[in-house]
């Protein structure tokens, strides 16, 4: 298994794109491809001058001047990722300066207050659903078509969707849930369809992300982020958006990327294979904490018990029907069977 990276830049000449990279784990993972080497392009709608649209400050020319600051290249480039037009002349640029794509990572919509609201199925306010899923699922459909069709003529490349927890589940509303939901299993598709142009595609989480927007709700600063320990012991357990990025950096330049494709990570999980650590030299390891569920309110722990109850008894009869239908399909298909035959 890969381990720590030398410091040699190892992405150097490699281009990639991060999709959503104002803010959260989309600024971080843009930083860190930027300090593995690669030329970053940095996209998203908040740009100087133009805020987000719900009121954020953070902006896309921050984050290509952190890239910078840490000895990358960036390009920060105002894209509406719900715009099939505005994406598709994004990647035809890329592709005309550099020709060349190999890193694709989309972290849109990932700090977005609608995917942050939550609520029982009977209590979902619908005003804003055909919103969420626009801006947080048919952005991503958008991007990933485009990402593919720059990649597959060269055959090698890496798709990344980012998304919120390890498991199939996802908190939120109805209309979160199921955005994150597909986030983590659109990529086992396409990872099916890729397969014969050698791109991978995966879905990662952080753990405990220290995004700026939790910092604030913690009313700490990056500086001084453990003093939120106090408040919620798990938060001392968290990472910064730089740990998931450094993970995903790390993962872009593992010969064998291909042997995980379609797969869902936790950055906790892909730091302990290849020695990542964080800013800090800690390496987070959300998936080794044990949780104190003392600060959640008594009907989640109920909540979360049953659910992850019936997602194991779930996953156990959807993979015995997997492996009986597995075992239907013929060991060459009908076209390699023609070609063998001269047929």
């Amino acid at each position: 298994m890969p381990k720590r990276r030398s410091s040699r830049k190892p992405l150097t000449g490699r281009v990639a794109l991060v999709a959503g990279a104002t803010r959260g784990a989309g600024r971080g993972i843009a930083r860190a491809l930027g300090e593995a080497g690669a030329i970053v392009y940095c996209t998203g709608r908040s740009v100087t001058g133009k805020p987000s649209p719900y009121g954020r400050k953070e902006t896309i020319n921050e984050t290509a001047t952190m890239v910078k600051a840490a000895g990358g290249i960036a390009i920060a480039r105002r894209v509406d990722h719900t715009s099939e037009r505005e994406v598709g002349a994004l990647f035809r640029r890329i592709m005309r300066t550099h020709q060349r794509l190999d890193i694709v990572v989309d972290s849109v919509a990932g700090e977005d207050p609608l995917m942050k609201q939550y609520g029982f199925l009977w209590e979902a306010n619908l005003a804003a659903a055909d919103a969420i899923f626009r801006q947080g699922l048919t952005s991503r459909i958008i991007t990933a078509k485009h990402a593919a069709r720059a990649m597959m003529p060269a055959k090698r490349g890496l798709i990344v969707e980012v998304t919120e927890n390890d498991m199939i589940g996802g908190g939120g509303t109805p209309m979160a849930q199921a955005v994150k939901m597909a986030q983590k299993v659109l990529p086992l598709f396409w990872a099916a369809e890729l397969a014969p142009y050698e791109i991978a595609v995966v879905a990662v989480t952080p753990g405990f992300l220290r995004s700026e927007s939790m910092l604030e709700h913690f009313g700490v600063t990056e500086d001084s982020w453990r003093d939120a320990g106090q408040k919620d012991s798990n938060f001392l357990a968290s990472e910064s958006p730089l740990f998931v990025g450094r993970a995903i950096a790390a993962l872009a330049t593992d010969p064998k990327v291909q042997d995980r494709t379609g797969m869902l990570y936790g950055s906790w999980e892909l730091g302990r294979d290849y020695g990542v650590t964080d800013y800090d030299g800690r390496r987070p390891d959300w998936g080794r904490h044990k949780i104190d569920f003392s600060v959640l309110p008594p009907a989640w722990i109920d909540l979360f018990r049953t659910g992850a109850d019936l997602e194991l008894k779930w996953l156990t009869e959807l993979a015995a029907r997997t492996r009986r239908f597995s075992a239907k399909i013929p060991t060459t298909s009908r076209s390699q069977q023609t070609r063998k035959t001269g047929g």
